[in-house]
């Protein structure tokens, strides 16, 4: 599995409409199309779809075809997001009239179009599943777990500073669960 951690566009004309095309994290999804309605008052549809795996590790999917034909603009988005493996993104595309019909099976081959497009353009990142772990430790070697941390580009979700020390808490991946069982044992028997 694959996700995005920025925002890509593309822009497609297909019979004088005009199909442009937003890639972004499942986070902004809401967001960007506010800003997408914002940005196009005049246009007839913002088609979008997503992917995300939830809390339970099971991928979430929605779509809207915001009055298009019913099937012939999100199922396509959707559909390449699934095949080209995508969790935790969102893919909005803001659709202007050009006077031609396209058709069902036109507008099918559009929005596919405009999706692959753009996903062609982005930057692929390889899916690795983290999970949360909490720890405490003293203040004194506060420092020594920090650069441990950093060695490994593990961010803190969260750290509490308490009386008698600090409550951390981050995401590990298994590979990285693994090393900081192996720096505990070797640091602080």
């Amino acid at each position: 599995m694959n996700f995005i951690d920025e925002t890509f566009e593309n822009k497609i004309e297909i019979k004088q409409s005009k199909f442009i095309t937003s890639l972004t994290p499942h986070k902004n999804f809401k967001s960007l199309k506010n800003q997408l309605k914002i940005e196009h008052p005049k246009s007839r549809h913002i088609v979008w779809a997503y992917r995300y795996l939830n809390e339970y590790n099971q991928i979430v999917e929605d779509l809207s075809d915001d009055g298009e034909p019913k099937g012939s603009s999100a199922p396509p988005l959707l559909n390449v997001l699934r095949g080209k493996k995508l969790i935790n993104v969102a893919i909005l595309v803001v659709r202007y009239f050009g006077g031609t019909k396209l058709g069902i099976g036109g507008l099918v081959r559009a929005y596919g179009k405009s999706a692959k497009e753009v996903i062609d353009k982005a930057i692929l990142l390889p899916y690795i599943e983290k999970k949360e772990f909490i720890f405490q430790t003293n203040y004194s070697i506060v420092g020594r777990y920090e650069h441990f941390l950093n060695s490994l580009n593990v961010t803190f979700e969260d750290r509490e500073f308490l009386s008698d020390g600090v409550k951390w808490k981050i995401l590990l991946s298994q590979e990285e669960k693994e090393k900081f069982i192996i720096f505990n044992k070797k640091n602080f028997r």
